[in-house]
């Protein structure tokens, strides 16, 4: 199947599975907890099953890196879709919109396709390497701000924060006086859609887990911005994610590190 027909057909998958999203949005929910502020509800499984069903018919024999079916330090190996079926969780439990459902189809050592969907919002950003970045059909791209103190921020806190308050707050003590403001989302594949049609001009979050960022990393780099290692070495799952407009990526990346070597002293 030519890149193009996956593509759409892709798209048109993952839209369908915003529906059980919409469904369920007023539903009594039914939350467990995979830890203390971990949360996963029927609707993630529900979306889950529905996407791996579909795509497994889609390209038969791909295999499958899903957060709720798979191990938490796992990584990519060989073709495969990930997917993080609701992205998000938290907002979804307390009906807030910003709530993201990310498919990436990582083939050859890299992200070939990647869609966000953002049912609540009846948002879906889409792309393909090589071929731009898209919202609901239309072209994307990343803000042209040249200056720090002038951008919007975002990032995201580990599940486990009170674990790791130093690494969070030396980070905040130093970008929030730099810019012009930071925010917290709760989804990182919404935050990378919107670094990636200009509405934030960075983001950074340390911990995430392949299916968090997959396809928001190829939305930001067809949207023409970029996303490294705080050292600005490519990145590598696992690693600090550090997404940006382009025009302040080493900036940021420079007050990232300050704030990591900070945080190891601290």
């Amino acid at each position: 199947m030519k890149k193009n027909q996956l593509l759409e057909e892709l798209v048109a998958i993952v839209r369908r599975s915003g529906e059980i999203v919409r469904q369920q949005w007023q539903e009594e929910r039914h939350v467990r907890h995979k830890g203390r502020v971990d949360l996963v509800t029927q609707t993630d499984l529900a979306v889950e099953s529905f996407l791996k069903e579909q795509l497994a018919a889609l390209v038969p024999g791909v295999g499958f890196l899903a957060e709720e079916s798979s191990d938490a330090a796992a990584r990519p190996s060989g073709d495969c879709w990930i997917i993080d079926p609701v992205d998000g969780t938290t907002n979804f439990v307390h009906r807030i919109p910003q709530v993201g459902t990310s498919v990436a189809l990582w083939r050859d050592g890299q992200v070939e396709l990647g869609v966000v969907n953002v049912p609540m919002m009846h948002e879906c950003f889409w792309a393909a390497r090589g071929q731009g970045a898209f919202c609901n059909g239309n072209p994307v791209a990343v803000s042209r701000e040249s200056e720090l103190q002038q951008c919007l921020c975002a990032t995201g806190f580990p599940y486990d924060v009170d674990k790791k308050l130093p690494d969070v707050i030396e980070r905040l003590r130093l970008m929030l006086p730099a810019t012009q403001g930071m925010r917290r989302i709760g989804a990182a594949s919404v935050d990378l859609a919107y670094v990636a049609c200009g509405r934030l001009d960075v983001f950074y979050e340390l911990w995430l887990r392949p299916w968090d960022m997959a396809a928001g990393w190829l939305l930001v780099e067809e949207a023409g911005g970029r996303l490294t290692l705080p050292s600005g070495d490519a990145y590598r799952f696992g690693g600090e994610v550090v997404a940006s407009n382009g025009l302040v990526h080493a900036a940021a990346c420079e007050l990232l590190c300050r704030a990591a070597e900070r945080a190891a002293t601290s």
